[in-house]
């Protein structure tokens, strides 16, 4: 089998434990580029964070599947995708959210604004450290996003919400999503945190549009995961990758189950899938002389 395009989560996939890229991990992928892949990141991340992952593993420019599928670009003023969720709809999402109990970071391509609301355990702030917030995306903390919406409208990728415990996270969902249509709404279970985003946003929906501009089928594709919200795009590749401390569930649904992020495990499967692959364009060539 030959596959073409290969698809990366980043926290908990490319990221080890410590929130850093190991050499193994870069040397990896830069051997399977070297055999003519397509390599892409597929994340809940916004698309600035992603760029600077991407800058660092030398894979950019590419198509980057950023804010959980609703943002793909090789460029923030070039989108390729941009599904978002309006400005109406952000602002009644806002205007329900803000009932509970709970802190809502809007995420647009260029900055985040998020309301005033301490949590249990830190929460929020042991959240945004580990993602890594470039300098150079502006974040804002209000007192009422709903009256900062009123003021400044904003259409946006992706709504993150942060609830205090457990009953109030799904007192909200039960709420939320049935009086809310077409959006997404992702809770991680055993987590106090979801993620809204326009309906048919997700990364297995970003991996298949990507797939399908470069003209790759899904079968040709690797996709590699570590989190509840990869189960699909795990399922739907045609070589579905669980890293090893995914949950049990996600691994069960995969083709293979590497190693864990703090054991190499990227750089171990791209190793063994690809090491017998041939470069794409070496394969083509062959192709070329057969019809000579």
């Amino acid at each position: 089998m030959t596959y073409r395009l290969l698809a990366l989560n980043i926290d908990g996939t490319i990221l080890n434990s410590q929130g850093r890229i190991t050499k193994e991990t870069k040397e990896a992928i830069q051997f399977v580029k070297n055999k003519g892949v397509y390599v892409t990141l597929v994340t809940n991340r916004h698309f600035p964070s992603a760029r600077k992952i991407a800058r660092s593993l030398k894979v950019h420019p590419t198509m980057l599947i950023t804010h959980s599928g609703g943002f793909i670009a090789s460029s923030v003023d070039k989108p390729v995708l941009d599904r978002r969720l309006s400005e109406e709809k952000t602002f009644n999402l806002i205007q329900l959210l803000e009932n509970f109990n709970c802190h809502i970071r809007i995420l647009h391509e260029r900055f985040s604004i998020g309301n005033r609301v301490k949590l249990p355990n830190n929460i929020v702030a042991k959240t945004m450290l580990k993602t890594g917030e470039p300098l150079f995306y502006p974040v804002q903390f209000v007192d009422s996003l709903g009256d900062a919406l009123r003021d400044e409208p904003v259409s946006t990728p992706k709504i993150e919400v942060y609830f205090a415990d457990k009953r109030e996270k799904e007192y909200a969902e039960q709420t939320i999503a049935s009086a809310v249509k077409d959006i997404e709404w992702f809770s991680y279970p055993n987590e106090n945190r979801c993620y809204i985003t326009p309906k048919g946003a997700n990364k297995a929906s970003g991996i298949r549009y990507v797939a399908s501009q470069l003209g790759i089928p899904m079968e040709d594709v690797v996709s590699i995961g570590n989190c509840y919200d990869d189960i699909e795009m795990i399922e739907q590749a045609g070589m579905g990758v669980a890293m090893g401390h995914s949950p049990t569930n996600l691994k069960m649904l995969a083709d293979w189950v590497t190693r864990s992020n703090n054991e190499n495990g990227v750089a171990y499967m791209i190793k063994e899938l690809f090491r017998k692959q041939q470069r794409l364009g070496y394969l083509n060539q062959l192709d070329g002389t057969r019809l000579n």
